[in-house]
């Protein structure tokens, strides 16, 4: 699998025409109005405590509004040429596998995000180029607001696009604790009379 900008790479990928168009540069992805992780490490911690992904796995979820995890699916990426229209269905076959298309809304309501770890330094990629193509265009046909693509590597992890990222979660790096990205604990009901007993004696 080839990186960065090696002629060779490019080549491979631009010899249908058509392929060209299946790959948005940083540029394009900046002016989409991508909309941004409030917690991002939060997210990225928590898809990695699931789902542990090595190399050449990618991680799909969906937020909803407060940005708490509603489903999420992994996979292995085939070893064959990067093409963002094999990515775009690949990421909705996940989609439709773990939750019901949004089309019906005028406007969409929750968002999917990606994280792909792969080889390599954090440095965008052709390949990223064709997964971000593949989040849009995925997301467009299942009634979903585009959102963030993360890398995950030996480095750490990063919101491309965006500047922000830290070493912590990284493709080589143990799980940490999964309690981020669900709904928040339940906050313990209170009345009757065993909460009585303790409020009178807090009150002492």
């Amino acid at each position: 699998m080839t990186f960065g900008f090696a002629p060779s790479s490019a080549a491979s990928l631009s010899t249908p025409a058509a392929s060209a168009t299946r790959v948005l540069e940083p540029a394009e992805w900046a002016a989409a109005g991508i909309p941004l992780l409030r917690n991002p490490r939060e997210v990225v911690s928590g898809l990695h405590a699931r789902h542990r992904p090595s190399p050449a796995t990618a991680v799909v979820a969906v937020l909803d509004p407060d940005e708490r995890l509603r489903a999420s699916a992994s996979f292995t990426r085939r070893p064959a040429p990067a093409d963002g229209w094999m990515f775009r269905n690949a990421l909705l076959a996940q989609l439709r596998r773990v939750i019901p298309h949004d089309l019906r809304r005028r406007t969409p309501v929750r968002t999917a995000v990606l994280m792909y770890c792969r080889d390599g330094d954090a440095r965008w990629t052709e390949e990223d180029g064709a997964w971000m193509w593949g989040l849009r265009d995925a997301c467009t046909l299942h009634g979903l607001r585009c959102g963030a693509y993360i890398t995950l590597t030996r480095d750490g992890w990063q919101v491309l696009g965006e500047g922000r990222g830290g070493r912590r979660p990284s493709a080589d790096s143990a799980p940490e604790p999964f309690a981020t990205s669900e709904a928040p604990p339940r906050i313990p009901r209170t009345g009757g009379a065993a909460s009585e007993v303790l409020r009178r004696a807090a009150a002492r």
